[in-house]
């Protein structure tokens, strides 16, 4: 049965016509010759920059939700960051004290920080709560978190959460994002935070997140052990086909995914709009063309022919082993997330992934999009968050869901 959904999905992927809901600013072609396809064209809203911040986590989480509800027909809208940022820090604070000085402070976070914020919390506008409440006109936060890490060792050493520490952490958080609305008016109506959640129809406990790692047994939930999940929550996991399987089925479906990896390698290039895992050693996995472009080169010599993004260049056939080899040594790390809207094919018809980042329009030729090759997502992905909806119903069976 799985072999049977793997292979309607691919095939669904090469044979289906352009599903497309709404134009959005993904790459179609690059300056120097990859030529992509549309596939699957999903909703999004407009990129936007975070700026001096590690706050990618939610900018891509909330631009996830955005789009979900795109796909729920509630309309466009642009949510407020800032928000889920500020509660989270409050958050992560106490988890500092109780972990007696051994919490993480960073700015960094993954995508259920979001959804335990807007749980607990809810969430407003962008334009009720900017999260801009001081004189830039982009979001930075070097000097705030300088502060929150000051702030954060005074009761450890006092041993006491005291009311006036709690009053100097808000004031702190006011001073630089500005202090959360009660009540406020939107598109004419009157709202508070709470009630205005409650109107956008989202249900947290319809968004899971899914890796695919072998130290903890597939099907299981387990702790995927890295910084940002200072909460030490737990994931689904599943085999590296399926992850595949999984993204590919909801994207098709008309779903969205947030996606958490890596995007430090080279063959990451967020000017070019492409990242790929170029194979540069054995050229006996390369195709007859390739071999004859390609072969006589040095090795050197195909390094500096991949790194040029000047076409499409043969790819490491990235397995479950390849992939847990780079998180074991460490050239996989946790460090970025952003918003996988749809999926495209190059001239060879090789499949990319359609994602959002969260670094403004200016600096890329694609409007901020990139495409990202599937044996990059294969070696690179930490984990995603989708909509549970999405899932083929074998794989949800599997994870009890």
């Amino acid at each position: 049965m799985k072999n049977r959904i793997l292979l309607a999905l691919i095939l669904s992927l090469f044979i289906l016509p352009s599903y497309s809901q709404k134009k959005n600013t993904s790459p179609q072609k690059t300056e120097e010759g990859y030529k992509f396809t549309s596939v699957v064209e999903l909703k999004a809203t407009p990129v936007k920059n975070q700026a001096g911040t590690g706050t990618c986590w939610c900018f891509a989480t909330t631009s996830f939700i955005e789009s979900e509800l795109l796909r729920m027909g509630k309309g466009e809208y642009d949510l407020s960051e800032m928000y889920i940022v500020r509660y989270n820090y409050v958050d992560r604070l106490k988890d500092n004290f109780i972990q007696q000085g051994k919490g993480n402070l960073g700015q960094g976070s993954v995508g259920h920080d979001w959804m335990t914020e807007f749980a607990k919390n809810g969430i407003v506008p962008d334009e009720v709560y900017t999260g801009l409440n001081y004189s830039m006109t982009n979001h930075n936060h070097g000097e705030l978190n300088a502060f929150v890490n000051a702030i954060a060792t005074v009761p450890l050493k006092r041993n006491k959460e005291s009311d006036q520490y709690f009053t100097i952490v808000d004031a702190v958080l006011d001073t630089y994002l500005g202090k959360v609305p009660q009540s406020f008016t939107y598109k004419g109506v009157g709202y508070t935070p709470k009630s205005f959640t409650a109107s956008l129809g989202i249900k947290p406990e319809d968004y899971i997140e899914i890796s695919s790692f072998t130290f903890f047994p597939f099907y299981t939930q387990g702790l995927v052990p890295i910084p940002d999940n200072w909460r030490k929550m737990n994931y689904y996991n599943v085999p590296l086909n399926e992850l595949i399987v999984i993204m590919d089925s909801a994207l098709i479906k008309g779903y969205t995914i947030a996606w958490d990896g890596d995007v430090s390698e080279k063959g990451f290039s967020h000017s070019k709009g492409v990242a790929i895992i170029p194979e540069i050693e054995n050229t006996d996995q390369y195709s007859s063309a390739d071999k004859s472009r390609l072969g006589k080169m040095t090795q050197e010599e195909r390094t500096a022919e991949a790194y040029k993004f000047s076409r499409p260049f043969p790819e490491v056939k990235v397995t479950q082993e390849y992939r847990e080899a780079g998180y074991d040594n460490k050239s996989t790390t946790d460090d970025h997330l952003m918003h996988m809207t749809g999926i495209v094919k190059d001239q060879n018809g090789t499949k990319y992934y359609v994602t959002k980042n969260s670094w403004g329009t200016e600096r890329n030729p694609f409007g901020g999009y990139v495409n990202i090759s599937e044996n990059y997502v294969r070696a690179k992905t930490i984990a995603i968050m989708v909509n549970k909806n999405a899932l083929p119903a074998e794989i949800k069976t599997k994870l009890g869901l």
